[in-house]
């Protein structure tokens, strides 16, 4: 063993080790006069956070798309900031659902945000065959068929079950928990002017939504004393989305404190306005 190689080296050949099977702790460099030790900068810790904005698992959207939320309550709906709110889906007193932009639309899919832009959940159309897509997709006729819809918190579990029965001019929601209870129906009243549904609960109305324009693109929701107690606001989405895409949006507020059965029909009713009237008619006219 030559002299004046480094302690750490020698003691890795009397191991056995040869100078490429040291570890990092035994390749030690003497220090010399005014040696100073290089610190390697720490790294941030990567988040493990992966989930895509507006979609279960993720409590708030980019800053862009917070802001873009933002603007669509107070500039395009007009509503103010409102105070309050528990951060579901139930205890939120605006809700913003946000169709997602689609070419060809084949399965209906929506966002729900709080009106800061915090994701609260989402609907997704659920139940439909390969069979089921084409005829969307080559024809109207899906139009008139079942529609079958999930509202889901932002951990992605169901809280309510949507069901649109066949029809043929006026339409009809059920409305179920996830063990299949039935909470109420949202039913249509009328197929000519303004449209307006009827909230049933056991057969009795307990509310309505009335459209107030015939293009039914806002509604004003009242309890059975005619009083409003909530509101619907179509924003607009944009010129080229309008044209070329099938996204709708929408902005729900509530006015006051709401009991179930009341408040899941409201919640629904937000949810199931564009699916009933099942956008028919596209485009600028």
């Amino acid at each position: 063993m030559s002299e004046g190689r480094p302690t750490a080296l020698a003691a890795a050949e009397f191991a056995g080790r040869g100078p490429d099977q040291q570890s990092a702790a035994d390749r030690v460099e003497p220090k010399r006069p005014g040696y100073r030790a290089r610190v390697e900068p720490s790294l941030p810790a990567m988040s493990q956070n992966t989930n895509t904005p507006g979609f279960p698992g993720q409590s708030a959207a980019p800053v862009d798309d917070s802001a873009k939320v933002q603007r669509q309550v107070q500039r395009q709906a007009g509503v103010g900031p409102v105070s309050g709110g528990g951060g579901t889906l139930f205890s939120e007193p605006v809700l913003v659902v946000n169709q997602k932009a689609k070419l060809i639309e084949l399965t209906n899919e929506y966002a729900v945000f709080d009106q800061h832009g915090a994701a609260l959940g989402s609907v997704v159309q659920v139940g439909q065959s390969a069979l089921r897509k084409v005829v969307r997709l080559l024809s109207s006729l899906d139009q008139y068929l079942t529609h079958k819809l999930e509202i889901r918190d932002a951990q992605g579990s169901p809280v309510l079950l949507l069901t649109r029965p066949a029809k043929l001019i006026k339409s009809r929601v059920v409305v179920q928990r996830p063990d299949g209870q039935e909470v109420g129906q949202i039913v249509q009243q009328n197929a000519i002017g303004k449209i307006n549904f009827a909230m049933e609960v056991g057969g009795q109305k307990v509310g309505a939504v009335k459209a107030e324009n015939w293009r039914a693109w806002n509604f004003s929701i009242v309890d059975e004393t005619d009083t409003e107690i909530a509101r619907i606001t179509k924003t607009w989405e944009g010129l080229a989305k309008t044209m070329f895409t099938t996204a709708d949006n929408y902005v729900l507020q509530i006015h006051r404190p709401l009991a179930d059965p009341l408040l899941s029909l409201v919640v629904a009713t937000a949810l199931t306005v564009d699916t009933a009237l099942k956008q028919d008619a596209r485009g600028l006219g």
